[in-house]
């Protein structure tokens, strides 16, 4: 009845509206802009075209702290996450992405890109590369993940016809996307502006930068792809067949070398402090000559992150939160010293005594500049305080004293007064926020009074391309081309700013040493697992084995499947000289209770049932 009733009543309302004003049907909306109106403005594209960006995927950024524990080169420092440390196998489907809803979105822009003749040539054809852009991105993190995938580039529309068969497409294969991908960057460099200060939107450089990493990612994938036979596909939507690698190095060389040469860009250097200098890098945007794209963020826009908010030291922390991300001890050990040599830190003699240090401090001293940059150490600062991470006193019969509270006081032997027995940021084992591998993360901390507020939290931005991994990019395909010495010469720029003076001769780059500078380079940039799959050791390292800590940290296969720590103990004993010293412990969280396992299956993420069913051209990736 009350159907009937609504219906009626909407008729009679309509009916007496036309009498009163016989063109309240043809009113314009106002809370909604037609394409017409939309596609003759530049600022109202501009808006559709800000929401795209906005869409951008990323597998791990500064928007989620938590997927930088998925691997070894941190520990999860909250209860919530302690999970991720205990599960043996990563699930086929981990890194699964998938958005054709966005593709499609992006095909409409670019339709109505090339049909809007109402706008401006020239802000025309930049809308229109900036959607192709963003279009080859997707593809390109879709190749990533999920191998060949369909291409589908016009949007698609559905007849109603009852049969969707014409809609389906099979995967194309897996070097075909990437030389869209390549190809798409080509045909729109021109258009883009060449401009250094355009960061948060495409630029020549920027596409440059994405044509020579996605080359470079397939042509390691040709080269290395051979080691692993079982991980292809008989139709190539998996494996890239080797004979193509030289041609993609070339190409890659090529890309970055076009950025090199421009003279536009160039590695931050505004800081006489190298480990100061590397931290600033993330978080300086004013004229900022390294970085080439970023998603950005406004405290203005209420565009904000709280990477800062999540991750501060415990001890100075503006609001009751921070201390979740810890780096591990495995990429902290990492860092070689200064005479271009890798060793475990040194907390013991040959003969297995402590080895005492005045500050803790000490023990960090003489290695590259990057480790300083990217981890909040002991002793270290942040935000003008000085970090509180101690583990307790180590007595002189071998017996600690120490508190499960941060900065927990108790008394000591001799003594009647309670004093602080552990550091204000820890470590305590399984206390969440402090510092359990006795490290926090620097790198995109915010320096900004107020950054770890609830109310404000930050707006550093996440750079997605940058000089320095352009300069690696080019190292390594001029490595696998056989020109070495240009790739030493690539890779001592690098080096020499974060205080490796040294110079790597031609002999001495190596594959190892490749593998080894972009991981202390592009620590939590999200690089680690694209990489490793296309080299084809993520099943090599993260085999599955609870092994201990690597004693060669320059041995790019060596397993490191589970994050160790390193925590600092004050020597409290009045009869020995080294009274009030500073001992270290290698330890590993009672959390991390399994060691990670990579396997075949994960080199190409799961592609759902529904999506298989909804398409059966569709192929299921190998191992699965």
């Amino acid at each position: 009845m009350k159907k009937y009733v609504y219906v009626l009543t909407l008729g009679a309302l309509l009916s007496t509206g036309a009498c009163k004003d016989d063109d309240f049907l043809d009113r314009a909306p106002t809370n909604i802009l037609l394409n017409d109106q939309v596609w003759k403005d530049k600022n109202l594209v501009l808006t559709v075209l800000a929401d795209l960006y906005g869409r951008y995927p990323d597998y791990q950024s500064i928007k989620n702290w938590s997927d930088f524990t998925n691997f070894d080169e941190a520990f999860a420092s909250e209860f919530g996450q302690y999970g991720r440390h205990k599960n043996q196998d990563y699930a086929y489907g981990d890194w699964n992405y998938w958005d054709y809803g966005y593709i499609r979105e992006l095909n409409l822009f670019i339709q109505k890109s090339e049909a809007a003749t109402s706008l401006d040539a020239a802000d025309r054809a930049r809308f229109l590369a900036e959607a192709r852009f963003l279009r080859a991105a997707v593809y390109f993190e879709l190749v990533k993940r999920m191998g060949g995938v369909p291409l589908v580039l016009e949007p698609m529309q559905y007849d109603f016809s009852g049969d969707p068969s014409y809609l389906q497409k099979a995967r194309s294969k897996e070097s075909e996307i990437y030389d869209f991908v390549i190809s798409e960057m080509e045909a729109i460099k021109a258009t883009l502006p060449d401009d250094a200060n355009s960061k948060s939107r495409a630029s020549k450089a920027a596409a440059l930068a994405m044509q020579a990493r996605a080359a470079l990612y397939a042509g390691s994938i040709a080269k290395y792809g051979p080691t692993t036979p079982q991980v292809s596909l008989p139709g190539g939507e998996v494996g890239i067949p080797a004979d193509k690698a030289t041609a993609y190095y070339q190409t890659a060389l090529k890309a970055a070398q076009e950025i090199i040469t421009s003279g536009k860009y160039s590695l931050y250097k505004k800081q006489p402090d190298l480990q100061a200098n590397f931290a600033a890098l993330f978080t300086d945007k004013g004229n900022n000559p390294e970085v080439i794209f970023v998603e950005d963020f406004k405290l203005k826009s209420g565009k904000i992150v709280g990477w800062t908010l999540s991750n501060q030291p415990r001890s100075s922390a503006e609001e009751q939160q921070g201390g979740r991300l810890n780096p591990s001890l495995n990429l902290v050990q990492s860092f070689e010293k200064l005479d271009n040599t890798f060793a475990p830190f040194a907390i013991t003699t040959a003969t297995g005594q402590p080895i005492y240090y005045t500050n803790p401090q000490d023990i960090f001293a003489g290695r590259d500049a990057r480790l300083g940059g990217t981890i909040i150490l002991p002793g270290s600062q942040f935000k003008g305080k000085t970090v509180d991470i101690w583990a307790g006193y180590l007595l002189g019969n071998g017996t600690v004293v120490t508190s499960d509270a941060l900065g927990g006081k108790k008394v000591l032997p001799g003594k009647t007064a309670e004093e602080q027995v552990v550091g204000f940021d820890g470590p305590i084992d399984n206390l969440e926020f402090s510092a359990q591998t006795g490290f926090y993360v620097r790198k995109y901390q915010d320096p900004t009074v107020g950054s770890g507020q609830i109310g404000t939290q930050s707006e550093v931005w996440w750079i997605r391309y940058r000089y320095a991994e352009v300069l690696l990019n080019a190292a390594e395909a001029a490595f696998e081309l056989g020109q070495k010495t240009v790739a030493a010469d690539y890779m001592n720029q690098v080096r020499e700013r974060a205080g490796l003076t040294k110079a790597l001769t031609a002999n001495e780059i190596t594959f190892d040493r490749i593998v080894h500078e972009r991981k202390v380079e592009l620590a939590f940039e999200g690089h680690q697992l694209w990489d490793y799959k296309r080299w084809r050791i993520a099943h090599l390292v993260w085999n599955g084995a609870s092994t201990d800590l690597t004693t060669d940290p320059g041995k790019a296969t060596n397993p490191s499947t589970r994050p160790f720590g390193l925590w600092p103990y004050k020597l409290y004993d009045p009869a020995s000289p080294n009274n009030g010293k500073w001992v270290f412990r290698k330890v590993l969280p009672s959390q991390v209770t399994n060691a990670d396992r990579f396997r075949l299956g994960n080199y190409y993420s799961f592609i759902s049932d529904e999506i298989r069913n909804n398409n059966p051209k569709i192929v299921r990736n190998p191992n699965q």
